[in-house]
């Protein structure tokens, strides 16, 4: 499935809506606000789809694949024991370098080290056995030919 890239005028529209607190080409990231809005106007009864017409959203920019998955992910988030807080950490969900003191950022990089060497070690492992699986296939091979 492809998913359905802003345009730059989408963007700025997008960025102008009280509820949305950041925007990329193919994401929207909303406030807290908004998601507790949107939980509790579909638990009366409400349609996604009118949910977001009332809080000002266009929904033909946003259409209808991301308006189901907000609808789906907002509803399962509430579920959660940190409920609809965003718990992502930065943009990409993963945990973050900047902040390390030297401590940590020198057991980080051992730990790194450690993980290198032994995928090394595995990787010298898997072509020792090759070699030695092609060798044994070559012997196979000559003593065919020679009878």
């Amino acid at each position: 499935m492809v998913k359905k890239l802003f345009s730059q005028e989408e963007i700025r529209g997008l960025q102008a809506n009280p509820y949305v607190e950041k925007v990329g080409k193919s994401s929207i990231t909303y406030t807290q606000e908004f998601r507790e809005f949107f939980v509790s106007e579909y638990q009366k009864g409400k349609l996604p789809t009118q949910i977001l017409r009332t809080a000002g959203f266009d929904t033909s920019v946003l259409g209808r694949e991301r308006i189901h998955s907000l609808s789906k992910r907002f509803r399962k988030m509430e579920q959660r024991p940190e409920g609809l807080a965003d718990t992502r950490k930065g943009n990409s969900g993963r945990p973050s370098t900047k902040d390390l003191t030297q401590e940590e950022e020198i057991k980080r990089l051992k730990n790194k080290i450690t993980y290198l060497e032994q995928e090394n070690e595995f990787l010298k492992k898997i072509r020792f056995l090759d070699r030695k699986a092609q060798q044994k296939q070559n012997r196979k091979k000559s003593s065919k030919s020679s009878v």
